[in-house]
């Protein structure tokens, strides 16, 4: 199982990035894929969920409106768009992915949940 993650830069503050989330070795549909970010000294923190089921999405609040998620299944890669970005935004950003078993019960913001993990791609927002 392979989750490669792409598309990180530096981008000028309101600029706009979509990362790219590449699966390999296991089938979306039965999957969860989450972004999350860290920055230095900070704690790995949960951003956007896609789970395989219906296909809903789980944004956090503190980037509602300005990041989406979305998946393309014939090329078992999930996307993060990302709008408006901001200096703070700045973080190395990972793709995860976590069992589907349903939608009763089904979180998404727990990190030890996610079993296979990408190697991290690194977004600078930068003047």
């Amino acid at each position: 199982v392979q989750l490669q993650a792409s598309g990180g830069g530096l981008v000028q503050p309101g600029g706009s990035l979509r990362l790219s989330c590449a699966v390999s070795g296991l089938t979306l549909k039965y999957y969860a894929i989450g972004w999350f970010r860290q920055a230095p000294g900070k704690e790995r923190e949960s951003m956007s969920c896609i789970n395989s089921g219906d296909g809903s999405t789980y944004v956090t609040d503190s980037v509602k409106g300005r990041f989406s998620i979305s998946r393309d299944d014939a090329k078992n890669t999930v996307y993060l768009q990302m709008n408006s970005l901001k200096p703070e935004d700045t973080a190395v950003y990972f793709c995860a992915a976590k069992e589907y078993r349903g939608t009763v019960g089904f979180t998404w913001r727990n990190r030890d949940e996610y079993v296979y993990w990408g190697q991290g791609t690194q977004v600078t927002v930068s003047s």
